[in-house]
C-alpha cells in the first residue's frame, strides 16, 4: 500500500475498524479488547487522517438536532412493532442475526462500557465519516476525488453510498439505509465533515446511553 496516496487518511482507518470486525473472536482479548482497539484506530487517525480531519461544526445545532432525530429513526421500529427486528427481511443468511457483540459478563465491567462508549460515540464518527462521505461519495463521481469537493452531489453517488452504508449494518439495513440517505443529504447541504462527524457523533452516544441504561444490548 502506497502510504502516501490521498485515499489513504479517508479508507485506512475504516480499513483497520473492519479487520477488527472481521478478526471477531479471534482476538479473545476478553475485556482488554475493548480499550486495544480504541488505542489502535484512535493512533491510526492521529497518524494518518489528522491533514484531513476538519472539525469545524458551523451547523452544530443542526447537526446535534439531526442526530437526535436519528435515534429516534433507528429505535422506532423496534419500540413501536415487539417483533419487528426478527422478521426474515432483517434476519437471514445475508444480514446475520440480531445479537450483541458484548458477552454478558462484561455488561457490568466498567472499562468494557467506557472503552465500547468512546469508540462507539468518538471513533467511529470519525471512522465512517471520512471513509462514506469524505472519500466514497466523492470517488465515486470521480477517481480523483481530491478535486471533487465535499457535499458534491451526483445521483448515482448519493444512492451508492447510502445503500453501501446501510449493508454494513446487517439486520438494521432498513434504518441504516435511511441513516444513509438523511446524513449524505447533511453533506450535500453542509458541505462539512465536521458536521456528519457530529451527527454521528450524537446519534452513537445517544444510542450508547439507550443500550447500557435500558439494556438494550442488541445495539452493541
Amino acid at each position: 500500500m502506497d502510504l502516501k496516496h490521498p485515499a489513504v487518511p479517508y479508507v485506512l482507518p475504516m480499513a483497520v475498524f473492519m479487520l477488527f470486525l472481521a478478526l471477531g473472536d479471534f482476538l479473545k482479548l476478553g475485556p482488554h479488547e475493548y480499550p486495544f482497539r480504541v488505542v489502535v484506530l484512535a493512533a491510526v487517525i492521529w497518524f494518518f487522517s489528522r491533514p484531513v480531519l476538519d472539525l469545524r461544526m458551523p451547523h452544530w445545532i443542526g447537526s446535534v438536532l439531526l442526530g437526535l432525530a436519528t435515534f429516534v429513526v433507528w429505535v422506532a421500529p423496534d419500540v413501536l412493532f415487539p417483533g419487528y427486528r426478527s422478521h426474515w427481511l432483517f434476519e437471514n443468511f445475508l444480514t446475520g442475526k440480531v445479537a450483541s457483540s458484548v458477552a454478558e459478563p462484561l455488561r457490568s465491567d466498567s472499562m468494557v462500557l467506557i472503552s465500547r462508549a468512546i469508540r462507539a460515540s468518538l471513533i467511529v464518527p470519525i471512522v465512517e465519516e471520512l471513509f462514506f462521505r469524505g472519500w466514497l461519495m466523492r470517488w465515486l463521481i470521480k477517481t480523483d476525488f481530491v478535486s471533487v469537493k465535499l457535499g458534491t452531489y451526483a445521483p448515482e453517488a448519493f444512492w451508492i453510498t447510502a445503500v453501501m452504508f446501510s449493508v454494513e449494518h446487517g439486520p438494521y439495513w432498513e434504518v441504516g439505509l435511511l441513516t444513509g440517505i438523511a446524513w449524505n443529504w447533511w453533506m450535500v447541504k453542509t458541505k462539512s465533515l465536521g458536521d456528519c462527524i457530529l451527527v454521528h457523533a450524537v446519534t452513537n452516544a445517544v444510542l450508547s446511553a439507550y443500550t447500557v441504561f435500558g439494556g438494550h444490548w442488541q445495539y452493541w
